[in-house]
């Protein structure tokens, strides 16, 4: 009876932590916020919802018996919109997790929503350092890619290839300002020198001042650190301001596959670029983006990283039995990243997710064989390398 008795205790205690985590409202919500009309509306979008549809049906619709759900929202590149959205999301509509939000200073804002909430916060889309750095938060993870690993990929491998000379066109915005930062960082620690810099408006359509002033200062890099529309806008008017031709080289410091798309390739042949992901790398990457092409077009990583962030999130709340943020996150960063795009990826302290990096060159047209066929891959960079941060840690949340 006695041997019974314990042993029914023992049963209890075993069961008891999964017995008593539960899903809020038994659903698990989630929020793709993002850039649905604008600027970035390619590199995220409406690709960024198939892509976490695609995550909700690949991991069957439910997690431990919950229903999941799937919202979406344009935070029209505006902070305040953001902020308002995730707080109703938060409050009033059940959302659990807000995953991708392009455009770092609305991510900034998110994050703050998310932080005071205990909510996750999975980014793809956003990029500025800081989101890991002083503003970092224990309900954030930084999926895909940062201002860091851009700014030692491609910044590095322009330095050394000579390019040691820099004039930033710098969109202005945080995200602008971390990515011209970090690269700056990169190239004087190389021996280098940067010239100038000029702050160009978010999704401004003439580029022609900022160039002149960049062509004016000689330098032998013109470092774009921009993204999606504006990066297209400002290569465009680099090449009918014939600043190539003229001796100086464009290093497009964020550069999606969308946009070589737009540029094509007489135009983008010879580009650098540093991603997290390319659709035709191998063959798990094929298979996972021959089901995207439902879009009619091949996944930016910012796409393929919501795909990522959600099914190790949602694996996270199967092992924990709960959706509530501190304990998923921590089940995150305590489990190793496998996937189609990432492997052996950890999720560091302050919340970064430390992968490889990929470095591409942009084929010229006789390369290429066929649609989207538009990169080589000249470098992996080891996830350790890539996300070294230039100085100490500013996250709070890092010990030491």
């Amino acid at each position: 009876m006695k041997t019974a008795f314990f042993a029914a205790i023992a049963a209890l205690l075993v069961l008891g932590p999964t017995a008593s985590a539960e899903i809020s409202r038994d659903v698990v919500k989630i929020g793709v916020l993002n850039d649905m009309s604008s600027l970035y509306a390619d590199i995220s979008g409406p690709g960024s919802v198939e892509a976490a549809r695609m995550a909700i049906t690949d991991f069957g619709g439910a997690v431990n018996g919950k229903k999941i759900e799937l919202i979406s929202a344009d935070h029209q590149n505006k902070p305040d919109v953001g902020s308002v959205i995730a707080t109703q999301w938060f409050d009033n509509d059940g959302v659990d997790v807000i995953v991708d939000v392009p455009t770092s200073s609305v991510a900034l804002a998110v994050q703050e929503v998310a932080r005071n909430k205990d909510k996750v916060f999975l980014i793809s889309g956003a990029a500025a350092s800081d989101l890991t750095g002083k503003a970092c938060s224990p309900t954030s993870v930084h999926w895909t890619y940062d201002t860091v690993a851009l700014a030692n990929g491609t910044g590095s491998a322009v330095v050394k290839a000579g390019g040691d000379t820099w004039f930033f066109i710098t969109a202005d915005y945080a995200f602008g300002h971390a990515l011209e930062r970090d690269t700056a960082k990169v190239v004087e620690d190389a021996g280098g020198k940067v010239l100038g810099k000029v702050r160009a408006p978010l999704n401004t359509p003439d580029f022609s001042s900022f160039l002149l002033q960049a062509q004016s200062s000689k330098a032998k890099i013109i470092g774009l650190a921009n993204a999606g529309g504006d990066t297209i806008n400002s290569i465009k008017q680099a090449g009918e301001f014939g600043i190539v031709e003229g001796g100086q080289k464009l290093a497009g410091l964020l550069v999606f596959i969308t946009d070589i798309n737009a540029l094509g390739l007489q135009t983008a042949h010879g580009l650098q670029l540093t991603e997290a992901f390319y659709w035709d790398q191998n063959d798990e990457t094929r298979a996972w983006s021959k089901r995207f092409f439902k879009m009619k077009r091949e996944p930016t990583m910012v796409q393929a990283g919501v795909y990522g962030a959600i099914m190790h999130y949602l694996a996270a709340i199967k092992a924990t039995g709960s959706d509530d943020g501190p304990t998923v996150v921590k089940q995150m960063k305590a489990t190793p990243v496998n996937d189609f795009m990432t492997k052996d990826g950890k999720i560091r302290e302050d919340g970064t997710l430390v992968r490889d990096m990929y470095l591409f060159e942009v084929k010229k047209p006789s390369e290429s064989k066929g649609p989207w066929d538009y990169y080589k891959q000249i470098a992996v960079i080891p996830g350790e390398q890539a996300f070294k941060l230039p100085g100490p840690n500013q996250c709070p949340l890092v010990k030491g």
